[in-house]
């Protein structure tokens, strides 16, 4: 009963923090913001990589797409894409309010629904792929797909593409994408609970204990892991969408494609916390982000080697983690019960010695 009472005091004191620290501290928006965006890039990376045992690198791609997919239909809808993206330009491009949600919201569902796709195509190529292969084929799409969009001239090529402007006060916009950034990050978290504790995840859990004897036992591995796959796209699409507005701006390789920064970030944080937890991924996400925005600001210029140094420790001291660590220290605290077990393994030596 205390355990339930706690969990519930935890989720509410998060929704709290959530919805009252952007209006205290105003200032910071943006990095909270980025905060909400690095809980979902953890969530959805810890699907495959710590749930299933497939340790994806290309993740980031979704990520992209989902950016490229609602920028297009954004400006689509109400005006010529070439002649918007055209680096002669010269035109003034307004979007009324109307139009701007408008687009945006068919945006995001278009978003969704290709990245979704995208995922069912690319499962059927890289899920033969097992081990280091697998995670090599995927940062080669993620690679290959910036490069590819950086010489495509109707979306701006390597030049970018500016998206919409919000059409209010810029302190709406900042409240608007926390807001849908923080709703986002909220709904994977709670999405993600309610599937692991489904048949699903015992099914990936399968997967990534012994591939071979789950498939003996029945059960449809390339169907559960593009299904996982696809609900990492889904996610990752919307959360696209949601930044490219934010940031107004797309850029093939340094925005929407950055697998040297937010690619490898989904996988240091998810270390960081713990592989295959629930809670894991956001205690990463959360240490991550503080300890990043730290070292831009009062170590630029050594923020790379401060999380090569993060890197290091985590891969040596921390294996399994900081919830697996938890777990391993203080079991009583997840509910785990390890005295009355240990007391009934001596009984049970004492009777045998008897």
């Amino acid at each position: 009963m205390n355990l339930h009472f706690a969990k519930i005091a935890l989720y509410a004191g998060i929704l709290l923090l959530g919805i009252i620290l952007p209006i205290i501290f105003p200032a910071y928006m943006g990095q909270m913001t980025l905060l909400w965006l690095m809980v979902i890039f953890a969530l959805t990376w810890d699907i495959l990589g710590g749930q299933m045992g497939y340790n994806s690198l290309g993740n980031i791609f979704f990520f992209g797409a989902g950016m490229y997919v609602t920028a297009m239909v954004q400006i689509g809808m109400y005006y010529d894409l070439a002649e918007y993206t055209s680096p002669a330009g010269g035109g003034i491009y307004e979007f009324t309010f109307t139009q701007y949600f408008t687009g945006m919201g068919v945006g995001f569902l278009a978003a969704a629904i290709i990245s979704v796709l995208f995922a069912i195509v690319l499962g059927r190529l890289v899920f033969g792929l097992r081990g280091p292969y697998f995670a090599i084929g995927t940062l080669a799409i993620a690679t290959v797909v910036g490069e590819l969009v950086s010489t495509w001239e109707l979306v701006g090529g390597g030049g970018g593409i500016s998206l919409p402007n919000y059409p209010g006060e810029p302190a709406g916009s900042r409240a608007l994408f926390y807001s849908m950034m923080f709703i986002l990050a909220i709904v994977t978290f709670l999405f993600l609970k309610w599937l692991y504790s489904s048949r699903f995840g015992l099914a990936i859990n399968a997967i990534r204990d012994d591939e071979e004897k789950a498939e003996g036992m029945g059960i449809h591995t390339l169907r559960y892991k593009t299904v996982a796959w696809s609900v990492s796209a889904f996610f990752l699409g919307i959360a696209g969408a949601i930044f490219g507005n934010y940031n107004n701006f797309i850029e093939p390789l340094e925005v929407a494609f950055p697998t040297t920064t937010f690619g490898i970030f989904m996988v240091l944080m998810v270390l960081l916390g713990g592989k295959g937890t629930l809670w894991g991924p956001v205690i990463g996400a959360v240490l991550f982000h503080i300890i990043k925005e730290i070292t831009w600001t009062y170590l630029l210029g050594w923020q790379w080697i401060a999380l090569g140094v993060l890197i290091v420790i985590t891969v040596v001291y921390f294996q399994q983690g900081i919830m697996g660590w938890l777990m391993d220290k203080k079991p009583h605290w997840f509910g785990i019960r390890v005295e009355g077990d240990k007391q009934r393994l001596s009984d049970m030596v004492a009777g045998e010695a008897k």
